[in-house]
């Protein structure tokens, strides 16, 4: 494991791990929360062949899960035009995902960490486009969804609360990037 990674904090590798499970559930068209389920078990066994689901992990699957529709509603409506959801790479609509998430329903997590994090999944596991359109969309999601949302609690999930969604890629005339805010923060 690279220092880059040693030095993140437990909240980091929480997120980090929801966007493998959210991209694995999709990539295998199961529900996230059963792959969650799943890990928890595998954990529990007496030789784990997976690590542990921190609970903030599982957290934010469950919260994308429950509110999906709401969440992919809301990031559409800030993707560039002439972009759709499902033309974002996968990983970068599990990122969205997360981030998307936080704002809206965890007012525990400060609106610029969720959209700075959001940048450094971005970095880490997608191409070097993906990180300044993520910045675009979840600034636009912090600046202009109602603030109420964010002490909205999760529901049930609906049996249509999955898309099916293609993968396809962003080019970089679509992105526009407003990084200087979220830079000085992070300082």
């Amino acid at each position: 494991m690279s220092d880059k990674f040693k030095r993140r904090g437990a909240r980091y590798k929480a997120r980090r791990r929801a966007v493998d499970i959210l991209f694995e559930a999709e990539a295998r068209d199961v529900d996230p929360i059963a792959v969650i389920e799943d890990r928890v078990e595998l954990a529990r066994l007496p030789e784990p062949p997976v690590a542990p689901v921190a609970p903030y992990t599982q957290e934010i699957v469950r919260g994308v899960a429950f509110e999906l529709d709401r969440i992919d509603e809301t990031i559409a409506r800030f993707l560039a035009e002439d972009w759709t959801l499902p033309r974002i790479p996968a990983v970068d609509r599990a990122i969205l995902r997360v981030s998307t998430w936080e704002l809206l329903f965890n007012a525990e997590v400060p609106r610029k960490t969720a959209v700075v994090e959001g940048i450094e999944l971005a970095s880490e596991y997608s191409t070097d486009v993906a990180p300044p359109y993520i910045n675009a969309v979840l600034d636009d999601v912090m600046n202009h969804s109602d603030d109420s949302t964010a002490e909205i609690t999760a529901e049930e999930p609906t049996e249509d609360s999955q898309e099916e969604l293609s993968e396809e890629t962003v080019p970089a005339e679509a992105v526009s990037v407003e990084t200087d805010e979220l830079n000085q923060d992070q300082a």
